[in-house]
């Protein structure tokens, strides 16, 4: 589920909690970041099950309307596509999903939770797209899967309302959503079978090797602090190093963590991360700028031999 430029993200907030602080930790600082990576999963988790959480309350005014002193006719006999809606029945019958869901004690049961559920399904029963849903006069797994990823798309992670709830819960989840649990939501809706349990994504591609990747870019960025303001300082003779912005010298000492103890690393790959990430976390001019300290201490690094990278094209 999570890719290097998340966990790059990820350590970056790390390691400017841990220049901003007076009495940064380094390793309370290191757990903070696992503790941090961890909680996506549990957002992952909370999105997967609120599709549940929409067709209960749905249930629940059919159920009020049916027994209301005067029902209609519609409140006798309501449509209940929805309610049944095959994945929705599919994500509350998992064991799969509901030992994590029990494991980490997610839930929607406050009351903050249970208002965002009514104000969305209030949302959702004035949505053109489910008007059409519900009179399709259709029945299918296929036409209930693409509803269901609909809805999320619409009224979850395009959703001011369910953004500003995601905030609120949790310091470890803005710009979480849509950087890493929402592509991997939708790939677990569009691949759960008809037939047979759910498949969860994996926290990490490669456990051992992620964690180690993004423990390691944390501590040899702040362990060779010194080292690395001195080099970014020589290539910004016309700079104040302080004057600079903020991310953009955490970024530029990220990089060259990664591109001097990393090996397997491409230096390409490197200098692109980070020129992408400071699109969205400094300047508008930051892209430019990092990218022409880094080719220059790229240059010098080879020529002093401080970049060994094994491996065929990862000197590129």
């Amino acid at each position: 589920m999570l890719n290097r430029r998340y966990l790059r993200i990820k350590a970056m907030q790390s390691v400017y909690s841990f220049f901003q602080s007076e009495d940064a930790d380094m390793n309370l600082g290191e757990k903070d970041l696992l503790r941090s990576i961890d909680r996506t999963y549990d957002l992952y988790l909370t999105v997967l099950i609120f599709p549940c959480e929409l067709a209960d309350v749905a249930a629940n005014k059919m159920e009020i309307s049916r027994n209301k002193m005067l029902p209609t006719k519609e409140d006798l006999d309501p449509n209940l596509k929805f309610v049944n809606n095959r994945l929705i029945k599919k994500l509350k019958e998992s064991n799969v999903l509901g030992r994590e869901i029990n494991a980490r004690r997610i839930g929607w049961q406050t009351d903050q939770a249970i208002e965002i559920i009514r104000k969305t399904w209030e949302n959702i029963r004035g949505w053109d797209a489910y008007k059409v849903y519900m009179a399709s006069g259709e029945s299918s797994w296929q036409e209930d899967v693409e509803f269901v990823m609909d809805i999320f798309r619409k009224h979850m992670a395009d959703s001011d309302l369910f953004e500003q709830y995601i905030e609120e819960m949790s310091m470890h989840w803005p710009g979480d959503m849509n950087m890493a649990v929402a592509p991997a939501a939708l790939k677990t809706f569009e691949g759960i079978p008809e037939e047979g349990d759910i498949k969860l994504a994996p926290l990490y591609k490669d456990p051992e090797d992620d964690r180690k990747f993004v423990i390691d870019l944390y501590r040899k960025t702040i362990i060779d602090n010194e080292a690395s303001s001195k080099l970014i300082g020589d290539k910004t003779k016309n700079w104040e190093v302080d004057r600079i912005a903020v991310m953009d010298v955490i970024l530029m000492k990220m990089a060259i963590a990664e591109l001097t103890n990393f090996p397997s690393i491409p230096v390409k790959v490197t200098l692109n991360e980070y020129i992408e990430i400071s699109k969205t976390y400094s300047t508008p001019k930051s892209r430019q700028f990092i990218n022409g300290i880094l080719d220059k201490l790229v240059a010098d690094f080879r020529e002093q031999g401080l970049i060994n990278k094994s491996g065929r094209g990862l000197m590129e």
